[in-house]
C-alpha cells in the first residue's frame, strides 16, 4: 500500500512509535525511526525492521526539542530516500503534578518536546510535501487533546495544543495533495504502561490482571486496552489515498473514554 513511500517516525525505538513504524514498514514504507535507548538494541530494531520487512530504514538520533536536529532528520529522510511522504509526530513525554507544584523545568521540557517538536517537523517537511505534491502529517495528539485530567497540566496544554495545530496546517495545504490529522489514543497497552499496571498491583496487593482492570475501568469503557499496531493501522490508512479528503480532524482511538 505504501511502496515506493518514505516516512519519518520520531519516538519510535519503543513503544506506541515502533508499532507504528513497523506497520507502515509492513505496507512497503522506507522509514528514518529516532529515539533514545541503547545504540545496540536500536540497531537490531532498525535491522530487523529492513530484514523482515524489505525495506530501507535509517536511524536518526534528534533531540525532537531541538529545531536544527529535527530539519537534519528530515534532511536525511530526502538525501536517504528521495522525499519525505509521511511524518508522524509521535515523541513525547509526561510528568504528573498539580498545576501550583508542577516544576518549571518539568513544564518547558514537555512543552519543547510534545508541543514545539511537533511544529518543528511539520515547518521542515511540509515544503518538500508541497513541492511533490503528496504528504501525511500525522500527529500523535491523546485523549488528554480533547479533554482534561488532574495533574497533567503540561501534557493536556500540550496535546490541546497539536489539535489546534494540526487544524491550521489543513487549512494551511487544503487542495494541495497534503494533508494533517491527528490520531488521540486512550489506555495503548505499551512499556511504560505495563510499569504503571506493575506499579498499582505492587502498591496495592492485587494482581496484574486486577490493576489493568483498575486503570481501564476509571476512563476507558472498552475496558480493554488499545494496541501499538492498531495506531500503526490507523496512520497508514490515513497515509493511502483513500484518506485524502481526510484533514485536519483528531481521531479518538480510545473504547468509548471521549464518548462519556
Amino acid at each position: 500500500m505504501l511502496k515506493g513511500k518514505s516516512a519519518v517516525v520520531t519516538g519510535s525505538t519503543s513503544g506506541i512509535g515502533l508499532g507504528i513504524a513497523t506497520v507502515l514498514a509492513s505496507k512497503g514504507a522506507n522509514l528514518v525511526i529516532n529515539g533514545f535507548g541503547e545504540a545496540a538494541a536500536i540497531e537490531a530494531t532498525r535491522a530487523e525492521l529492513e530484514a523482515k520487512h524489505g525495506v530501507k530504514v535509517v536511524y536518526s538520533g534528534a533531540d525532537i526539542s531541538k529545531p536544527d536536529e529535527v530539519k537534519a532528520m528530515i534532511d536525511l529522510c530526502v538525501s536517504s530516500f528521495g522525499s519525505v511522504d509521511i511524518l508522524v509526530n509521535n515523541a513525547g513525554i509526561q510528568f504528573t503534578e498539580s498545576v501550583e507544584d508542577f516544576p518549571l523545568e518539568r513544564w518547558n521540557a514537555i512543552i519543547a518536546i510534545n508541543l514545539s517538536g511537533v511544529f518543528f517537523g511539520a515547518q521542515a517537511a511540509l515544503p518538500h510535501m508541497k513541492a511533490k505534491g503528496f504528504g501525511r502529517i500525522i500527529n500523535i495528539g491523546s485523549v488528554h487533546g480533547l479533554i482534561g485530567s488532574t495533574h497533567k497540566v503540561a501534557y493536556v496544554a500540550a496535546k490541546h495544543g497539536v489539535v489546534g495545530m494540526s487544524k491550521v496546517i489543513a487549512l494551511e495545504t487544503a487542495g494541495t495533495g497534503v494533508t494533517c490529522n491527528t490520531i488521540c489514543p486512550g489506555w495503548v497497552h505499551t512499556p511504560l504502561v505495563q510499569k504503571q499496571i506493575e506499579a498499582i498491583a505492587a502498591g496495592e496487593g492485587i494482581s496484574i490482571e486486577a490493576a489493568s482492570e483498575k486503570l481501564l475501568i476509571e476512563k476507558q469503557p472498552s475496558k480493554q486496552f488499545a494496541t501499538p499496531e492498531q495506531m500503526g493501522e490507523l496512520a497508514a490508512f490515513l497515509s493511502s489515498d483513500a484518506a485524502a479528503q481526510i484533514t485536519g480532524v483528531a481521531i479518538p482511538v480510545d473504547g468509548g473514554w471521549t464518548a462519556q
